[in-house]
């Protein structure tokens, strides 16, 4: 990873302009996920830190947006671009950290850019259904599914799938496995957001649903209520709930099991990717470290 590290300092260095070096400086690092995902992928190729690299920038351009559209005031428990130099600075960083991801990827052959490219218009494109799904309650899980691989699954998918083009693998098994592990790795999130305390969280438990988001708890709790509990559920849907109201939904989610149902998805996912590549201990091992995040 410190090959990686290096390659993103340059690429911010080479921005030259001090504003951008400073407030890069301020975003936490994060799990760095996609980047291991290429070293562990692609690890034998000289270009597959610069790739890494390369996508992390992408990852970093798309939260800073997010931020701004969820008007989010902390990120990984510390203050936010938005937060503390406003929400204009936040965009032109993430538009910044974009083009010059997209400058260094030209450089690599078409379908792997091609590849990459790609997913950023689909990660736009979720992130505009997760806007427009938030302003009522949904209770389609296709729809939310669909919305969560184009937000969330789709870079990591890429990410995956490019690093086995630099070095000649198939290419079909590692886009499954990336594309499982974004899905699985999403819904796990769902469920901590739920279970976790606010001081792991880095922001309030259950803070999904206040900002209008029904992730895949919400759409199974939603299902197994009566009618007179889905109209209670509606009516909280959006709004920031009293304790009391938090400890009924929890109680709710407890009694039909809505976690451990989320839960059994993200573990079918994470079961289907190890399967096409059961000979991977490394890819196998980041699956196994994804799904004991949980609860």
């Amino acid at each position: 990873m410190q090959r990686v590290e290096a390659e993103i300092k340059r690429l911010i260095q080479e921005c030259d302009y001090d504003e951008v070096t400073r407030l890069f400086a301020m975003l936490q690092g994060g799990k760095r996920l996609r980047a291991k995902l290429v070293l562990k992928i692609a690890s034998e190729h000289k270009d597959a830190p610069l790739l890494a690299a390369i996508v992390e920038l992408i990852h970093a351009a798309s939260l800073l947006h997010d931020d701004v559209i969820d008007d989010a005031m902390t990120r990984r428990g510390v203050a936010s671009v938005n937060a503390t130099d406003g929400s204009k600075t936040a965009v032109m960083l993430g538009d910044i950290l974009y083009s010059k991801a997209f400058t260094e990827l030209v450089a690599f052959d078409k379908e792997v850019a091609q590849t990459i490219a790609s997913s950023v218009t689909a990660l736009s494109k979720g992130e505009m259904m997760d806007v427009e799904m938030a302003e009522n309650f949904n209770s389609d899980e296709k729809l939310y599914l669909d919305m969560l691989y184009l937000k969330t699954a789709t870079l990591i998918e890429a990410a995956a799938k490019a690093s086995a083009l630099l070095v000649g693998k198939d290419v079909d098994k590692y886009a499954l496995y990336g594309k499982n592990l974004g899905l699985s790795f999403q819904i796990i999130d769902d469920i901590l957001d739920i279970t976790a305390d606010e001081a792991t969280l880095g922001k309030p438990a259950m803070n999904d649903y206040v900002e209008g988001k029904c992730t895949l708890p919400y759409i199974y709790l939603y299902e197994a209520l009566d009618d007179k509990d889905k109209e209670r559920l509606l009516a909280l849907h959006g709004k920031k709930p009293t304790a009391q109201e938090l400890s009924w939904m929890q109680e709710k989610m407890q009694e039909h099991q809505t976690l451990q149902k989320s839960f059994a998805l993200a573990q079918k996912l994470s079961d289907e990717a190890k399967k096409v590549l059961s000979e991977d201990e490394d890819l196998v091992n980041i699956l196994d470290t994804m799904i004991k995040r949980s609860y």
